[in-house]
């Protein structure tokens, strides 16, 4: 368990500074990053606390404490996972309305055109 715990807080450490790179170089907005830096703090107090481990395992009662591990880290990734779901349908939304009000501001301008054309006298 002591691999997988130096594993995890390897790979949190590195999900920590790719991140706060993304962040710096404007890849990611920050309000998107703060899920994945609670996730990979979480992860982080996880891989350093082996006693956080086995509690959790036993109040889970699950006999095999990496397992409680494992768990832990898809339960946070799915929640980072379900929220960054909101803000895509969210975008396709907006994306949507947009479109939808593009096609009638061009419409109306395509109405006035041709009736500029058909009547030029009223302009």
């Amino acid at each position: 368990m002591d691999r997988m715990l130096m594993v995890l807080g390897g790979f949190s450490a590195v999900l920590v500074i790719w991140v706060l790179a993304s962040v710096r170089r404007e890849h990611i907005r920050v309000e998107y990053s703060v899920s994945w830096l609670v996730a990979a703090t979480v992860l982080v107090i996880v891989s350093f606390n082996r006693r956080l481990v086995e509690w959790m395992a036993e109040a889970l009662q699950i006999q095999y404490p990496p397992l409680v591990v494992i768990v832990l880290m898809l339960g946070v990734f799915l929640v980072v996972l379900y929220r960054v779901s909101l803000r895509i349908s969210e975008l396709k939304d907006n994306n949507i309305a947009l479109a939808q009000k593009l096609a009638i501001l061009e419409y109306r301008q395509k109405s006035i055109h041709e009736a500029q054309r058909q009547h030029p006298e009223t302009t």
